[in-house]
């Protein structure tokens, strides 16, 4: 058992450095996820994480599968998507979900046409669905940059991130921190999808950041421990991913972002707020 679990960690390089990717991602996005889940922004994630597309697959036209250019290049596209999007709600009568919708799904499109018009199809699947096998020394330092400073971040503006999460009028009532914890938290979001898409592709970065968040609410109420959870549930979805994908020969990126959904399954079933738990018949206690 020790040899299965224990024995592709330590004979081989590429899956210690994807395990350290996967370990680094699980401290940074899975933190984020609890907030952007708090804020029922998950789906807003998962569209941005789609919008990222375009950049990427510009800096890989321009310079090849090189980390600097399509991360900048991502940066750049989710930062246009969402001030788009934005626009488009506060100028029209769209909702802004509408038109992040219609934003993302125009962005994968063009990213996709973009990536084909030069790669191969090993180049878009790279794209689509990461490598995490093969993350090299500079994502891992990008990853670990990303890491360094949501931690320091979520340190800092703790009180005020949770406060204009739970109650944004009465943060901005009592302090002038109530719109930069806004922007805060939307930049911690992008950066943590830009890093995630360096191991996980464009598809599945934002699975690391949603599924542990929404598994822990089912465990935990306050959000310390909500994200301390998902933390753990990242960490143990990561390493069983890789294990699964090494001794079953899946795809890495998506054997992890499955082994946080079975815990999710698992969590909605026998969570302390899942389904067996609030439907079960509560005893009546007799009276006198």
């Amino acid at each position: 058992m020790a040899d299965l679990l224990l024995a592709p960690f330590v004979e081989f390089a590429f899956m210690q450095r994807a395990l350290l990717g996967a370990l680094l991602l699980s401290l940074s996005a899975c933190p984020v996820g609890v907030f952007l889940m708090l804020r029922r922004m998950s789906l807003t994630g998962d569209a941005m994480s789609h919008a990222i597309l375009p950049g990427a697959a510009a800096g890989f036209l321009l310079y090849g599968l090189e980390i600097v250019p399509m991360t900048i290049g991502g940066l750049i596209a989710g930062a246009l998507v969402a001030v788009g999007a934005g626009a488009v709600a506060r100028l029209t009568v769209q909702k802004e979900d509408a038109s992040m919708a219609a934003f993302y799904l125009i962005s994968l499109a063009i990213g996709v046409v973009m990536v084909s018009l030069r790669g191969s199809s090993v180049d878009l699947m790279h794209v689509l669905f990461g490598t995490v096998l093969a993350l090299n020394d500079a994502a891992l330092v990008l990853i670990a940059l990303v890491a360094g400073v949501t931690l320091a971040m979520l340190a800092v503006f703790w009180r005020a991130l949770v406060a204009e999460c739970l109650d944004p009028l009465f943060l901005r009532s009592v302090s002038r921190l109530g719109t930069p914890a806004h922007f805060i938290f939307l930049g911690l979001v992008v950066i943590n999808l830009v890093a995630g898409f360096q191991a996980l592709g464009t598809l599945l970065s934002v699975g690391l950041m949603v599924l542990p968040a929404a598994a822990a609410r089912f465990w935990v109420n306050d959000v310390m421990g909500m994200s301390a959870l998902a933390v753990a549930i990242g960490i143990v979805s990561s390493v069983s991913g890789l294990l699964l994908s090494y001794h079953a020969s899946l795809p890495s990126g998506p054997a992890i972002i499955l082994s946080a959904g079975v815990v999710y399954i698992l969590s909605v079933l026998l969570g302390r707020r899942g389904v067996i738990a609030t439907n079960l018949p509560r005893r009546k206690h007799r009276t006198a």
